[in-house]
């Protein structure tokens, strides 16, 4: 069973940082890419940030380049994502999830695990 587990949230200043991690189980990490989403109150969930298995090509949603880095640990099996100069649009619960054919699992499955909130005040 895939288990996902993001942490790390909380409620920070704009221009703040914050550090997020997703502990996951249940598949062989190392062999996926994985990705960040976050979805903020009464919208979509939206695409932040994917990397390869290896950690060698990272792509990031306009809205968080240059101030957000995902980065993995595949002896841990873990996923994190490095926030910077955060905004009050920031503000949702972030998830991850392994890419899953040609989809992600959280998408194809409808199961995206434990999130995290991530609430950035004025």
């Amino acid at each position: 069973e895939v288990q996902l587990q993001a942490s790390g949230g909380g409620l920070v200043q704009a221009g703040d940082s914050l550090r997020l991690s997703c502990a996951a189980s249940g598949f062989r990490f190392r062999d996926y890419r994985m990705g960040w989403f976050r979805q903020a109150p009464g919208k979509e969930r939206e695409f932040v940030a994917d990397i390869d298995r290896n950690g060698g090509s990272t792509g990031y949603a306009d809205s968080v380049k240059g101030r957000f880095t995902i980065s993995r640990d595949n002896a841990k099996n873990t996923l994190y994502l490095e926030m910077s100069d955060l905004k009050p649009e920031d503000t949702a619960v972030y998830y991850c999830a392994p890419e899953w054919g040609i989809s992600w699992y959280g998408s194809r499955f409808g199961s995206w695990g434990q999130g995290t909130l991530v609430t950035v005040s004025s």
